[in-house]
């Protein structure tokens, strides 16, 4: 319980943890506004082609709840990833870390911890923000541009509670990444570059880039929240889930075995 109380003091009483929630707040909901204003001046353009005689050029945008909450699971998890690696690299930047593994000598201890309050912090912040993207999303679209923005079927659920699981693993994935790293810089460019930028690359590889896609851990979880993104993979949503799952508890594996292992 003592590292419990240390690590949520640490947490709440600095901005860096404040000025991300804002953060992840701002962009969840004003995405999810953004993306139903859009979808609305889709389909009233799509509707004027149509009075005007013309044969519409193009299928509006009709956003799905994946959609809307899209800026909770895109950009809002990564900032609570950027925030989860600096509650590591900044200890270990200012030398903190030394004496909190003074204080408690079994340091798998304060890793899981760090990654447990984070992790269901974010699991509640995204949680509900998800609702908050959809209901935004619903409003501005409209009832005929919003009209697949519905809380039923089993894929729409799981854009729901998909979220804040999603959230809870990346959290537990960067606190290993800044662990094993113990940079900021090197840790947040891992974090941002893996999912936007290294995964995307294997398309550029031909048949082998896409045989390799279905084994990559982003690529796993956006199959979970409903966004394949053409990949054929060899298991269902659930099955990405286990496997993205599995990929996060090898790297935090990892930094438990080497925080362990090697001086502060």
């Amino acid at each position: 319980m003592g590292v419990v109380n240390a690590e949520r003091i640490k947490l709440t009483s600095t901005r860096s943890p404040w000025w991300c929630t804002v953060a992840i707040i701002v962009l969840g909901l004003g995405l999810a506004a953004v993306i139903g204003l859009s979808a609305k001046a889709s389909y009233n353009t799509f509707l004027d082609q149509i009075a005007e005689g013309d044969k519409p050029d193009f299928e509006p945008f009709l956003p799905t709840l994946a959609d809307a909450v899209g800026g909770v699971s895109g950009f809002g998890v990564l900032v609570l990833m950027i925030l989860a690696a600096l509650a590591v690299t900044s200890e270990y930047r200012f030398g903190i870390i030394r004496t909190t593994f003074q204080a408690v000598p079994k340091r798998d201890s304060v890793l899981i911890t760090k990654a447990g309050l984070i992790g269901g912090f974010g699991a509640l912040l995204t949680f509900v923000l998800t609702f908050g993207a959809y209901a935004i999303a619903k409003a501005t679209a409209g009832s005929d541009a919003g009209a697949a923005l519905k809380l039923s079927g089993s894929e729409a659920w799981r854009a729901i509670y998909g979220v804040p699981i999603y959230a809870f693993l990346c959290v537990v994935l960067a606190v290993a990444v800044g662990t094993l790293l113990r940079q900021s810089a090197g840790a947040i460019a891992l974090l941002l570059l893996w999912p936007l930028m290294i995964e995307n690359l294997f398309s550029l590889f031909g048949r082998f880039g896409e045989n390799i896609k279905p084994f990559l851990p982003f690529m796993n979880a956006n199959n979970f929240l409903g966004a394949p993104q053409g990949v054929d993979f060899h298991w269902g949503p659930w099955g990405s889930l286990a496997y993205f799952a599995a990929f996060v508890a090898v790297v935090f594996g990892l930094a438990l075995f080497t925080v362990n292992r090697r001086d502060a």
